[in-house]
């Protein structure tokens, strides 16, 4: 494992190490054949799955896809020997005259904003899917999928388990099992190997739930409470494991829960933050007996703990903030339970 650093003084210094890749990932990329493709990689997340993609598989081409509106970001894939292509994925002939590919990761989706116009979100989470599953029916693909996809569970509970029932609520959620009733189909259709990726709350010191808690703290203004708890995970964890299912595929496709395995409590992550910062948190809210809470015993199973505990994750983001470094300025709204964003 890594050797994890106290801190991170820069933007580069954080990416450097979140691309870093295991030995294990190098291990199992080696034994999975063909190049790798990866659809929206111009998200929070892409970027770096790409970047550690070729440091773990130097030998493979690792392929970039998005509409690319913002060239800068073409520009630094380019740069770390990600090759690029445009494509609107919301057209079929575009994503038709993609090259094959053996191994797909498929991060395309729609959530923010998605209340202001619910065709678009489930054009982007149910139909985008059938046709990248159309067309890369002969490819292993590995889907990022969400967490709300479940119900709200009991906080005793444990989390949800991948066999429950989904019933979440709001259209968002709901068009997130359309997307992965989508990738079901016609993996099952066409036998296409695969695994549906329910993540919860990847963890970058410049985005998720733990900058928006300590930014909140830092600031002084309230934490909200309603959502009581989260998963939350390293994205540099998240990536690798993402890759590593590739490895893992089955036929047909199945779910699999990606987070942290701890169910962290809000209020005691706040209060972690204001030690840190010295400074008491403020609230706001009141906490409800449900959140929405994954198992990850199957992938514990699969790739043992973390590599980074939510201790460790704190530490760092509490480092960053309080050094005002960069932001993405994209607040999670982990705290809304209607499934309305």
């Amino acid at each position: 494992m890594n050797e994890l650093p106290d801190r991170f003084d820069s933007e580069d210094a954080l990416e450097e190490f979140m691309t870093r890749p295991s030995p294990q990932l190098i291990d199992e990329l080696e034994t999975i054949d063909g190049d790798i493709m990866i659809l929206g990689v111009a998200g929070k997340m892409g970027m770096t799955l790409a970047r550690l993609a070729k440091r773990a598989a130097p030998g493979k081409r690792i392929i970039g896809v998005a509409r690319f509106s913002n060239p800068k970001a073409r520009g630094q894939l380019e740069a770390v020997d990600v090759e690029t292509v445009v494509c609107d994925l919301l057209d079929r002939d575009q994503i038709a005259g993609l090259e094959e590919c053996r191994n797909v990761l498929f991060l395309a989706g729609r959530k923010f904003g998605a209340a202001s116009d619910q065709p678009l979100t489930w054009a982007m989470n149910a139909h985008v899917p059938a046709l990248v599953a159309e067309c890369f029916a002969s490819s292993r693909i590995v889907a990022f999928s969400t967490a709300c996809v479940y119900a709200l569970s009991e906080i005793s509970s444990g989390g949800s388990v991948e066999g429950y029932a989904l019933t979440p609520p709001g259209e968002y959620a709901n068009s997130c099992i359309g997307r992965e009733r989508m990738f079901e189909y016609f993996s099952a259709q066409n036998e296409t190997p695969g695994r549906l990726m329910r993540l919860s709350y990847a963890i970058d010191m410049r985005y998720g739930v733990l900058h928006d808690i300590a930014n909140a703290v830092f600031d002084g203004q309230p934490v909200p409470l309603s959502m009581s708890h989260v998963n939350v995970i390293w994205q540099g964890d998240a990536n690798s494991y993402a890759l590593q299912l590739l490895a893992q595929a089955t036929t047909p496709t199945t779910p699999i829960n990606i987070s942290g395995p701890e169910i962290a409590d809000v209020r005691e992550i706040a209060q972690a933050f204001g030690r840190q910062f010295d400074r008491p948190p403020q609230f706001t809210g009141n906490p409800q007996s449900k959140a929405w809470l994954v198992n990850t015993k199957a992938q514990q199973r699969l790739f043992g703990r973390p590599s980074v505990p939510l201790e460790r994750l704190i530490e760092w983001t509490a480092d960053w903030i309080a050094n005002r470094r960069g932001s993405l300025g994209k607040p999670t709204h982990f705290e809304v339970r209607d499934g309305t964003y």
